[in-house]
């Protein structure tokens, strides 16, 4: 049987003293990542048993909004591409990525 491989990603969050997230950083090392800083994070995994999604998203207090911003309109691009990938179900993309486009033009990313 052949030796199984795992691979490690690591987040850690340094805190102020009300517990308010100031650094963000993250090392995947089969990725060849160590110590990357981040301003913002947002986390989802799948709990199959309760049939729910569980999440973290945390920010840095200097996170500023246009940033954030720009942010999720990224991820909402990279969730249609995801959701696209996972379904094969190209309506439901387009109407994902008509949504996306209609944030960005009232956000005036574009």
């Amino acid at each position: 049987m052949a030796k199984l491989h795992t691979s490690e990603i690591t987040l850690k969050v340094g805190l102020d003293e009300n517990q308010v997230p100031e650094e963000l950083t993250w090392s995947a090392q089969d990725g060849g990542i160590e110590n990357e800083k981040a301003k913002a994070m947002l986390l989802s995994v799948w709990d199959s048993k309760n049939q729910e999604s569980l999440k973290i998203d945390l920010w840095t207090k200097d996170m500023p909004v246009d940033e954030m911003k720009v942010f999720f309109h990224q991820t909402l691009v990279s969730l249609s591409d995801t959701f696209m990938k996972a379904t094969q179900d190209e309506k439901m993309t387009a109407t994902m990525k008509d949504f996306c486009a209609y944030f960005a033009e009232k956000l005036d990313l574009k």
